[in-house]
């Protein structure tokens, strides 16, 4: 995925503009960069680093005191480097982006073939937030600039905008992802997670709606355009990739998360002695169905992180295996003898599960089961990057109806619950996995436990629907 962060204030808002943005770290694992308008110099000031061997914070502390502002924005990228600073018929603006632009080649192409360049092309392809400076570019204002945006990219696109009068927040046409405002007595902010507002000194104040645009001053917030009706906000925000204080349309995530297990725990007819959740977001999952079950839970796994950074920042996979297999310490104490219930957000490839089941057998567990907090993962996301490495083949889901099927030829059988095809399935990632048993989320305990229409969700990873 990616996240950002923004501030406009009365005060200097450097220290609470690289704190909120080190707050949203679990969202990307490429580069980080932060940008400032010095009124006294009237120009930007920015900084990019690489993230793919250390942390935002490590990589910009020792250098936040040569910036000055009133205003900024920050960035955790999973894409391409930012932020981007541009001086147009505009005028000069600072740009951050959460986006995914599945016709980016075709919309370089147009560019190109019109006599354009593009400048950000480090990395072997066409930045994303460059491309969408230019679409904003086309029009006589950014709001005109911003429909445009909206009206071409096939994906996904929240933006911050940072002039040297104001800050501009532009959440995604169908809301994929969130865009919340804070405020406090000297000015707003605006965040992909809310959990950047309390040590910041913000309080949420406004959720920005789909396709809405946000004008922010130290002043004063006003919509510039109105929000649309229609939404798709991606359901993982609460199942996984969320951070467990934030909230997105008001709803808590690791409030959702305990309603995720708990209706796991009201189907599930399995004896077991404790449960337990693998770190970290399994937990809230784990602790929902514990309660759920009054049966005890206990840390079977536990996160060693001094050393060991997230599993997906390495690029290469080889290396996100071995930091997924070293980070999680089984307590093999506690797991010898016992019969366990494990929860998870999830199950993409297998890789790293498998692992751990073999961990937990080599520790004397008596038996492993697995409940999933959400339905089989059976389509790539087509919205957001944080599973852009997903392709369909690599999914523990096609790989067992291709032992099972050797075609996909019922297809629609396998992912319908009420099917033996699909029991069959379940039964065959297990056996894949080498677990006990596993129970995968029914999709309306899911939208329940979330709390909001199925309509309003992006769903497609799982059943395959979305609008574009």
């Amino acid at each position: 995925m990616s996240g950002f962060y923004g501030s406009i204030s009365t005060h200097d808002v450097v220290s609470e503009v690289f704190y909120g943005t080190d707050y949203h770290s679990h969202l990307g694992t490429k580069r980080g960069g932060m940008a400032f308008f010095n009124s006294l110099t009237n120009a930007f000031e920015r900084s990019i680093h690489s993230l793919e061997n250390s942390y935002f914070r490590n990589k910009f502390e020792d250098e936040i005191n040569r910036f000055s502002g009133n205003s900024g924005i920050g960035i955790i990228s999973d894409t391409d480097s930012q932020p981007i600073l541009l001086n147009t018929h505009l005028g000069m603006f600072a740009l951050v982006t959460v986006s995914r632009i599945n016709n980016i080649d075709e919309l370089t192409k147009r560019f190109l073939e019109k006599g354009g360049h593009f400048l950000e092309n480090s990395q072997g392809f066409t930045n994303h937030t460059e491309l969408i400076a230019k679409l904003i570019c086309e029009e006589q204002d950014f709001v005109s600039g911003i429909e445009n945006v909206q009206r071409h990219i096939k994906g996904s696109c929240s933006i911050l905008i940072l002039t040297k009068d104001f800050m501009l927040a532009a959440r995604d046409k169908l809301g994929r992802t969130p865009i919340i405002i804070g405020k406090n007595g000297e000015g707003f902010c605006a965040a992909s997670e809310s959990c950047s507002f309390s040590n910041t000194g913000y309080e949420t104040h406004y959720n920005v709606g789909p396709g809405e645009v946000v004008r922010l001053t130290a002043g004063k917030m006003e919509s510039v355009l109105q929000a649309k009706t229609e939404m798709q906000i991606c359901s993982f925000l609460w199942v996984y990739y969320g951070y467990p204080p934030s909230h997105y349309e008001g709803i808590n995530v690791d409030e959702s998360r305990y309603r995720c297990g708990a209706a796991l725990a009201r189907r599930d007819t399995v004896e077991v002695d404790f449960v337990s959740g693998i770190p970290d977001s399994g937990i809230g999952h784990a602790i929902g169905y514990s309660n759920e079950k009054r049966i005890p839970y206990k840390r079977s796994y536990t996160k060693y992180t001094p050393t060991w950074p997230r599993s997906f920042m390495p690029q290469d996979q080889t290396t996100r295996d071995l930091v997924a297999k070293m980070k999680l310490i089984p307590n093999a104490d506690l797991v010898k003898g016992k019969r366990i219930v494990f929860l998870d957000d999830s199950i993409v490839r297998g890789t790293q599960l498998r692992d751990n089941t073999k961990d937990l057998h080599a520790c004397g567990a008596e038996a492993v089961h697995m409940r999933i907090a959400c339905p089989p993962l059976t389509f790539p996301c087509m919205f957001l990057n944080f599973s852009q490495s997903r392709s369909t083949l690599e999914l523990a889901t096609r790989k067992a109806i291709s032992k099972l099927d050797g075609s996909e030829d019922h297809f629609q059988e396998y992912v319908n619950p009420q099917s033996d095809r699909y029991q069959a399935m379940v039964k065959q990632i297990a056996i894949d996995l080498g677990l006990d048993s596993l129970m995968y989320q029914d999709m309306n305990d899911l939208v329940e436990a979330i709390g909001l229409p199925k309509e309003k969700l992006c769903t497609h990873c799982w059943d395959g629907s979305s609008r574009f």
